[in-house]
């Protein structure tokens, strides 16, 4: 899994109204977590859209005043109006240590039910799992080359070594979906079959 440089800047004063100003800088409050303390700090609004803006999933090299951490982004708030960032929460890596994450899905090959006609749906475009940090793949690839329309490649279906999927079994990942171009070619192919 890639790596994300990150700068941070301790905080000291924790109250609504210290809160308030860091914000009306342009600044966001979070917290680092996991390690030996809580950490309080601010980053830049902006510094987030590399880690946040993206399909990908990053550990974080989290400089704080000079101290560098390894973490990864657990959990963000946004404002509810403007859709700005108000709050994040890192938790800091121990390589000894199991965590949650979730990993992105990256489909590969061409399917069949596709090239019948059929339409490609994600279901789900990260999986959760659990596994140390040093086993995290950058993403989950799934083999689409034989999916035919109507099937499904479930969780369950799928296997990555070193990692534990945590999502339920059953819970379909990849389909694909019959469309009506396909009903129809279908329908022509079982005609020109009786004739």
């Amino acid at each position: 899994m890639k790596t994300v440089a990150m700068f941070g800047y301790k905080r000291n004063d924790l109250g609504k109204a210290a809160t308030k100003l860091v914000r009306a800088a342009g600044q966001v409050p979070c917290v680092l977590y996991g390690g030996k303390e809580h950490i309080h700090f601010t980053m830049y609004e902006a510094d987030f859209k590399l880690l946040v803006y993206t399909p990908n999933t990053y550990k974080v090299q989290l400089d704080i005043d000079g101290s560098v951490f390894k973490a990864v982004l657990k959990d963000i708030q946004y404002h509810p109006v403007n859709d700005s960032i108000i709050h994040a929460d890192f938790m800091e890596l121990d390589e000894a240590k199991q965590i949650d994450i979730l990993i992105p899905v990256k489909c590969v090959g061409n399917s069949v039910g596709v090239r019948q006609g059929g339409k490609l749906m994600v279901k789900q475009q990260k999986l959760k799992v659990k596994g140390f940090p040093a086993n995290l793949p950058e993403s989950i690839e799934i083999n689409i080359e034989t999916l035919e329309i109507g099937k499904s490649i479930k969780v369950g279906d799928i296997t990555v070594s070193n990692i534990t999927l945590m999502d339920s079994p059953n819970n379909p990942v990849v389909t694909v979906k019959t469309t009506r171009a396909a009903v129809s070619a279908a329908t022509e192919d079982a005609k020109g079959k009786k004739k």
